[in-house]
């Protein structure tokens, strides 16, 4: 009778071990309050948290990232993306700090595009142009969301539905944004689109990243590289000009790690206009997939983020507009090139130059993209 109870003893304890070991490979959610809208909307947070310690925070608002903590070399976490602790500076003072962008990321020339010889008009909400799909996109809507808990990651999945002609655009845009974090310190960013009448369609994540976690530090030191033989020039309202130009012997080669603000400066046209970096590099290896195409390194934390994409441009900002107006979610404000950006996209103002590749979705067809942000440090 004592071997029986010592065998059941022992399965117990192993079989509280497996529960143990099985929690600690999940990856956890945490549903809380974020305040209300202006209109009286109700606003969640979800904290999505691994077994190493990072921690990322979505609120249904926009989609948006409002907290990424991720570890540096001596093991501290600290949050890495600028944001606000509140619902009504995102609602009133946001640049995009973190959010969702649709239906159209990045600019449209003078709001103004054709399909199938219809013109339609969108908003010029950035001086002459358009910008991150209009005067109320994606970044603005609350989302619906779904929670999955899996083995070893656990996702949010995202849900808006679009009507049509809303900003302007045609067609009924049925809308899923899938955000995934895993335990190797990955979030993937899976992007799905479909419509009932032919539209444009370029959707991307508008993190403003700062891996030093200091926001009081402008990002100049960060070691960026971009996997990009090429960018696209663009006009002096950062429109681009048609061409693909070769980033060899320019501020704009990245090819191999370079600090942020060793050319930022330089008397440089296309410099001049963005004052500073607000362009759209022609990535390599377009069609081979979710392949790697940036970097960014701060040494001063040894942290090392990677991105990696299906897309054929990436827009590297290096929050040249941030100029100390916005208050921090910690103490102080966001000054000039606190933050910088790494947009995963089509080419901006793709719908007006047919040698960019097509933003068209048509009814029966799937919008389908993919980013992944990886952590590591060195």
């Amino acid at each position: 009778m004592k071997n029986i109870y010592f065998l059941l003893l022992l399965f117990l304890i192993s079989s509280c071990e497996n529960i143990k070991n099985n929690n600690m490979s999940l990856v956890t959610i945490e549903k809380q309050a974020f305040g209300k809208t202006v209109d009286g909307n109700e606003v969640h947070q979800y904290i999505l948290k691994n077994k190493k310690g990072m921690e990322i925070s979505v609120i249904n608002y926009g989609g948006i990232i409002t907290s990424w903590k991720a570890m540096d070399r001596d093991g501290i976490y600290q949050d890495i993306v600028l944001g606000f602790d509140n619902i009504y500076d995102y609602e009133t003072k946001n640049p995009y700090f973190g959010a969702l962008i649709g239906r159209y990321g990045n600019r449209i020339a003078k709001g103004k595009f054709s399909i199938d010889d219809k013109n339609y008009n969108l908003a010029t909400n950035n001086d002459v142009n358009h910008l991150h799909g209009g005067t109320k996109g994606f970044d603005k809507v609350l989302w619906d969301v779904d929670e999955i808990l899996g083995d070893s990651s656990a996702s949010l999945v995202l849900k808006y539905m679009s009507s049509d002609m809303e900003e302007g655009y045609p067609g009924n845009l049925n809308v899923k944004v899938i955000y995934t974090l895993n335990n190797n310190d990955e979030l993937s960013v899976i992007y799905e689109a479909d419509t009932d009448k032919t539209t444009i369609v370029n959707l991307t994540q508008h993190s403003y990243f700062n891996l030093s976690g200091d926001f009081n530090e402008d990002i100049s030191n960060h070691d960026l590289k971009i996997n990009a033989d090429s960018f696209l020039p663009v006009d002096s309202t950062l429109i681009p000009t048609g061409e693909i130009r070769d980033v060899i012997e320019t501020p704009f080669d990245f090819l191999q790690p370079k600090k942020v603000g060793r050319d930022i400066e330089m008397n440089n046209e296309q410099i001049n206009y963005g004052n500073g970096y607000d362009h759209c590099w022609v990535l390599n290896n377009y069609g081979d997939g979710v392949r790697f195409v940036a970097s960014a390194y701060d040494d001063s934390s040894g942290r090392l983020l990677e991105v990696f994409s299906d897309q054929p441009g990436i827009q590297f900002y290096s929050g040249n507009f941030l100029d100390g107006s916005l208050k921090s979610k910690y103490e102080g404000n966001y000054d000039f090139r606190s933050g910088f950006c790494l947009e995963t996209q089509n080419f901006p103002n793709s719908p007006n130059e047919n040698s960019f590749p097509s933003p068209l979705l048509k009814p029966g067809e799937k919008y389908l993209s993919e980013t992944i942000f990886r952590f590591s440090i060195k």
